[in-house]
Order: C-alpha cells, then structure tokens, then sequence
C-alpha cells in the first residue's frame, strides 16, 4: 500500500528538550493501516515499518500511532528536515509505502 499525503511539520511538545519533528497521517488512511495489519507481525508500540519519500529524500523508519488523535505519526530526522527546507508549521508532502502488511 502506498499513502501520499500533506501534513503539516510540528514539534514533539512531550519533551521540550528535545528536537523531534512529526507530521501526522490523515485519518482516514490511519485507519486504513490499521485495519491492514497484520497482529502475528505486530511490532513495538504498534509501529509499522515503511519507506518514506518527501522530495529527493528517501528514508526507511516507523510510523507510530498517536495516542491523542489516532492517528499514524510520521518522525521527520532532521537530515530530510534540513535537506527539504521543512520547518515547524511547514508543510510536508509525503508518499508512504507500507513495508510489512
């Protein structure tokens, strides 16, 4: 499965001392993941591995499901962050390709 999508940069406000950027799935496809999984290959904190591509960068990471909205967080390393010109309240357009379903 493969998920493009827009969202908008922020920062991780559970630690103020640390510098992690998210942007979220929308809903929809959140729970379109969700109900692709697979519970024998259920990984830590429900994460699920994908391929990520935002402009030139390509990167492989988790998504993560949010335990306020529901829906999948992507982490944004500050690598792609720097290399795509994306700061908090910036907008990301991503293409997510789901590793394991």
């Amino acid at each position: 499965m493969i998920v493009d999508f827009e969202g908008t940069v922020y920062r991780w406000q559970a630690r103020t001392d640390a510098s992690w950027f998210f942007v979220d799935l929308p809903g929809d496809m959140s729970e379109m993941i969700r109900e692709m999984q697979d519970p024998a290959l259920a990984r830590g904190f429900g994460s699920v591995r994908v391929r990520v591509s935002i402009g030139d960068s390509s990167w492989t990471t988790s998504i993560f499901p949010s335990s306020g909205t529901g829906s999948y967080v992507l982490p944004l390393k500050r690598a792609v962050r720097e290399a795509e010109g994306l700061d908090e309240g910036g907008i990301a357009r991503a293409r997510v390709e789901l590793v394991d379903v």
